[in-house]
């Protein structure tokens, strides 16, 4: 979890986190708010899915709790558990839970990556409920009107054992992001790294050449995030070559043969 969203009934975002609205997600989103429907993000890795979620609790000035998924979470880790603490037994709050209680929002990201007992959590918070069952507790927590509930996954990684069900994903509105136009990339790369504009424009370039080869020996081309990290190596006085390898290439594959595909491409350009 975001270490500045551990407590979200005094923690908000206070700064106005850099967003480039791509489309009118930032309207829809605000729509899905105010009529409390809740929100799934579908898009690549690195394509600002989660900047956008904290752009978005700036804006309505919720405090914002992420949780990671992975294939060890437990509907327990998001609710909440019995812990011993000093020779006695007490209840601690997950982040899911105090997000409800502190009508925050709750950003649950790569949500095929945890277990399938927490879709079991999440469903009566994500349709006309709107309520939290804490069975350890025998209680039933209402979210406020102000509580939000939002999920993300990428569709580029779906597998049969890794995917995100009807029953839950027709609880939510979706949103899909996906990388940048290349103005528009090349402008938040430079906001992002402090990279000259031209440098900038390599970069995305280079980019989008590696998403190209997607499907024919890469699960997924180099994202913005990437971009941005080359940025700041290059900026940090790293020969654009070797910060696209080390930032980019090393980070997108291990196999060899791409490796030196994607190397010969960052040549070509620096």
């Amino acid at each position: 979890m975001n270490a500045r969203t551990l407590d979200p009934a005094h923690r908000l975002i206070e700064k106005e986190p850099y967003y480039e609205a791509v489309g009118d997600e930032i309207r829809l989103f605000e729509a899905a708010y105010g009529q409390q429907i809740p929100v799934l993000l579908k898009g690549p890795t690195g394509c600002g899915k989660t900047r956008f979620m904290e752009h978005m609790a700036w804006r309505l000035k919720r405090p914002l709790i992420t949780v990671s998924c992975h294939d060890d979470l437990t509907a327990s880790d998001l609710v909440g558990r019995y812990l011993v603490k000093g020779g006695e037994t007490v209840w601690v709050d997950g982040p899911l839970t105090r997000a409800v209680r502190a009508g925050g929002i709750c950003y649950l990201d790569e949500i095929v990556e945890a277990r399938k007992d927490t879709m079991v959590v999440i469903h009566p918070l994500a349709d006309d409920r709107r309520t939290l069952p804490m069975e350890k507790l025998g209680q039933i927590v209402e979210a406020p009107p102000e509580f939000c509930l939002a999920i993300s996954y990428n569709p580029g990684y779906q597998s049969v054992l890794k995917d995100l069900k009807q029953s839950t994903r027709q609880r939510f509105v979706a949103l899909e992001f996906d990388y940048p136009a290349a103005d528009l990339e090349r402008r938040i790369v430079v906001n992002e790294s402090g990279i000259e504009p031209g440098m900038a424009e390599k970069l995305v370039k280079f980019a989008q050449m590696t998403r190209n080869l997607k499907g024919s020996g890469l699960e997924e081309g180099a994202s913005t995030r990437l971009l941005v990290h080359a940025g700041k190596l290059i900026t940090s006085g790293v020969d654009p070559v070797v910060a696209c390898r080390s930032a980019v290439a090393q980070a997108v594959t291990d196999d060899p043969d791409m490796l030196a595909a994607i190397q010969e491409l960052s040549s070509s350009l620096f």
